[in-house]
């Protein structure tokens, strides 16, 4: 990774990503290095692969998968905020894409579906209510990184269910 002598933020060159797996992954596939809105794009990109977990996998084997990309995104985000030496760089969207994978469980694959659970999580990972801002601002590291975005998906999911729950 590169850093900017006169940033305190490290600038990054996209081609470094390509050189760690673990940067790319941690960097949504690319998907974090947009210049507009990184965190959407984060989202955006986690919709294929929500669609194939759908697709392919039990409600169960979704839990799992999803826990595992929890627990694993706590690390690669975390060695990845260490190589660009700061907490938590914008294109870092590993945490988006594990938060929408909690968003959308349970979730009908239909478009409208997709779409109020994506609005619904863009809402809470953005405006982050407590006790979402208390987890973002309190806990640091690869924990820290994933932490407020799990539970955005946690709360978007629920606002998700209670309005398919209510209008059918």
């Amino acid at each position: 990774m590169t850093t900017s002598s006169n940033h305190s933020t490290p600038r990054i060159n996209p081609i470094d990503i390509w050189k760690s797996p673990a940067h790319f992954v941690s960097f949504g596939f690319g998907s974090g290095l947009s210049p507009i809105m990184p965190g959407t794009m984060g989202s955006i990109a986690a919709i294929p692969i929500i669609l194939l977990m759908h697709y392919l996998l039990t409600p169960a084997h979704y839990a799992v998968v999803t826990a595992m990309a929890t627990l694993v995104g706590i690390w690669l985000c975390g060695h990845t905020a260490k190589a660009l030496g700061t907490h938590d760089h914008g294109a870092i969207v590993w945490d988006e894409i594990a938060g929408m994978m909690v968003c959308c469980f349970l979730l009908p694959s239909f478009p409208a579906a997709i779409l109020v659970a994506f609005i619904a999580f863009r809402v809470f990972d953005i405006l982050k209510p407590y006790p979402i801002s208390w987890l973002d601002k309190n806990i640091h590291g690869g924990l820290g990184i994933m932490i407020d975005d799990i539970a955005a998906g946690f709360f978007a999911w629920a606002v998700v269910q209670l309005c398919g729950w209510f209008l059918g």
